[in-house]
């Protein structure tokens, strides 16, 4: 599909819109002849991600559905006639020749017009429990690309739709951001994460466990260790002031973020992260190994759903949240590391499972450009 426009729908959270972005860039260096354009919303992400993209965009005052509080649904009603002009007024303005979805609310709307107007639509599904707007659209797209092979069993497809099961598009080494390496440190590293906004019981069970452990074994910290906290904008600082007064404190470093965490991952031993489609993606690509501790609050329960599928193929351990006692997070941690070959046997079965290219063969298979790789098994 050379000179092909792509309008691009899909956020409210970063799960949702860096596979857009993924894609994007992968298409561009495909064909740079290729035109992208992306529709967000005004509350979500990308209202902060697209006008640093490069990207054409426009946000348009979608809502989310509120599935646990509906009566704040009539915020949909109020804001209808807006999002409707607005997205007739980029269809009109683009001419896109074909619409992906990434899902999230924003993507109904934009894949909806696009459905009534004959324009072909394709959607990537990033999780093992396929989202609302997947499944509405499912068996009326053209393409249906999924990150997990476990969620075409749940769909319904239509009889003109190809399913490829070709892994969730992270970024790679040439994505072309710019961002320069964190200073890793040297020896074996303990990654732990829970998205861009950090996660508050991961920090907290590990926090309450460092500082029991500590008081129990001063000298019990693991061989030629080290730890990396990425704990959010919002938790640094206070994790940090409790790291510092830990004997340990010489060999943990806690940061908000670390920009391009996600090609970095390889110089990590092991993880301790939540289980968002895109995390566990890039986790599985890097082949690194993962505690994986699903927010318990996700959509659909998605996170525990992909985590469990990980889980069984050999790739991580699973806690859940609620299940996490005094000292069972930094216990596991530590038991893990002593069992190197475990360890090894993880990471193996996550590079099985790891889809480095997927961005590479989704924009392929979307612009028609070439043959797209056999069936995947990776997130």
């Amino acid at each position: 599909m050379v000179g092909a426009r792509i309008l691009l729908t899909g956020g409210g959270t970063g799960g949702h819109l860096y596979p857009a972005l993924n894609i994007a860039a992968a298409a561009r260096r495909i064909d740079a002849s290729v035109e992208c354009f992306f529709v967000g919303s005004r509350r979500g992400i990308e209202a902060r991600v697209l006008p640093e993209s490069g990207y054409p965009y426009r946000l348009l005052p979608l809502e989310p559905l509120r599935r646990s509080r509906p009566w704040e649904n009539w915020r949909l009603l109020q804001t209808a006639p807006a999002v409707l002009s607005g997205v007739a007024a980029v269809y009109r303005a683009f001419r896109p020749s074909v619409v992906l979805g990434t899902g999230g609310y924003v993507a109904g709307p934009v894949l909806a017009w696009a459905r009534l107007n004959g324009v072909p639509i394709a959607l990537q599904e990033q999780n093992a429990e396929p989202g609302l707007v997947t499944r509405l659209f499912s068996a009326r797209a053209e393409r249906l690309y999924l990150g997990y092979p476990e969620a075409e069993a749940r769909l319904r497809v239509g009889p003109h739709t190809t399913v490829h099961c070709l892994g969730n598009p992270v970024a790679g080494d040439e994505s072309g951001r710019g961002e320069p390496d964190f200073d890793w440190p040297d020896g074996r590293t303990v990654l732990v994460m829970g998205g861009s906004q950090g996660a508050r019981a991961i920090n907290e069970s590990l926090l309450d466990d460092l500082e029991a452990a500590s008081k129990q074994a001063p000298d019990g910290w693991p061989e030629d260790l080290s730890m990396v906290w990425v704990a959010g904008p919002g938790h640094a600082e206070p994790i940090a002031q409790r790291v510092a007064s830990l004997g340990w404190a010489a060999r943990i470093r806690v940061v908000p973020f670390i920009a391009g965490l996600g090609r970095q991952l390889g110089h990590a031993t092991l993880a301790v992260s939540r289980s968002g489609a895109m995390s566990v993606a890039e986790l599985c690509a890097a082949g690194c190994p993962a505690v994986l501790v699903p927010l318990p609050t996700s959509a659909a329960g998605h996170q525990s759903v992909n985590a469990h599928a990980l889980a069984e193929a050999g790739e991580a351990v699973v806690r859940e949240e609620r299940d996490l006692g005094p000292g069972e997070l930094w216990g596991l941690v530590t038991s893990l590391l002593e069992d190197r070959a475990r360890l090894s046997a993880m990471a193996a079965a996550a590079r099985t499972r790891g889809r480095p290219a997927a961005a590479r063969n989704i924009a392929a298979s979307l612009l028609g450009l070439d043959e797209v790789a056999g069936p995947g098994v990776g997130p």
